[in-house]
Parts: structure tokens; C-alpha cells; sequence
């Protein structure tokens, strides 16, 4: 059998044993993965950053929901977890607070090299832009000499 991302993913968090960043919260969340007529379960605990998961179906303080083909796309950076939840791809319910706090252990996008290129700074009033043109905010402003207003 294969190994699959999400796989992977709940073996690497379970091999850290405690989290900094989960330090402060403590319970269970159950990540119910369904593919096909089957479902995957995953039961992560939380006390005070040490976390364990198994894969236990058991009540928990909040249960996700999510396909599994969608989990292995979130468990490779490939989605954000915020967005498959807006567009319904995933659900979540009771306390939210520690599957917002996991999703912080999800790895971010991969790096691509055809990645947008990063914004330049916004040119300052009066600069010229190298095509020769002059930035929005250069246009000449008077002064009002017996007020002193520009």
C-alpha cells in the first residue's frame, strides 16, 4: 500500500511529540477523510503542546470534515486549509479554535518558478516610471500664496 500525503503529514505530527506552538490549548480534534464509500479517521490530542495521533473514531471537542484527495492537497501546500472551508470543499464543527491553531502545522505553498513576481514599491509623487511616463501623483501643484495651501 501506499503512502499518501496525509498520511505522511499525521506521521510527521505525530513524530514531533510536543508543539511550541500549541503550548497553551489542550483537546481533540477527528479528521474524518472520506474517499469513495469509505471515511479515514484521524484523532489528533492536544495537552499543552504534546500531541499523539491515532486513528481513533471517537468523540472529540471538533470534527473536520474533508475529502481526502482535498487533505492531500492541503497536507502538500498545495491548498489552504481557510479556503477549502469558504468554498465548502471542507466543514468543521464544535470548537474551532484547535483546528485553526493545526492549521498552522500545514506546510505552506510549494515554492514555484513561475510564481507571481513580487510587487514593486509604489513610485513617489512626481518620480518618473522607466517607460518615460510621469507616476499619477506628479501632476504640478500650485500654491496658494496668500493662504500658504497647496
Amino acid at each position: 500500500m501506499s503512502t499518501t500525503a496525509t498520511d505522511r503529514f499525521f506521521d510527521t505530527l505525530a513524530g514531533r511529540g510536543h508543539e511550541p506552538l500549541l503550548e497553551k490549548v489542550s483537546g481533540r480534534v477527528r479528521f474524518d477523510l472520506s474517499h469513495g464509500d469509505q471515511t479515514d479517521h484521524w484523532m489528533v490530542t492536544v495537552r499543552e503542546g504534546d500531541v499523539q495521533v491515532t486513528r481513533e473514531d471517537a468523540d472529540a471537542d471538533s470534527v473536520v470534515r474533508v475529502p481526502l484527495d482535498v487533505f492531500d492537497l492541503l497536507a502538500t501546500g498545495r491548498e489552504n486549509a481557510f479556503a477549502a472551508l469558504l468554498r465548502g470543499q471542507a466543514s468543521a464543527e464544535g470548537n474551532l479554535e484547535l483546528p485553526v491553531l493545526l492549521q498552522r502545522l500545514l506546510p505552506g505553498p510549494p515554492h514555484d518558478e513561475t510564481a507571481r513576481p513580487e510587487a514593486q514599491p509604489t513610485p513617489t509623487p512626481g518620480a518618473v516610471h522607466p517607460s518615460g511616463t510621469a507616476h499619477a501623483g506628479a501632476a504640478q501643484q500650485s500654491t496658494d500664496e496668500d493662504t500658504g495651501r497647496r
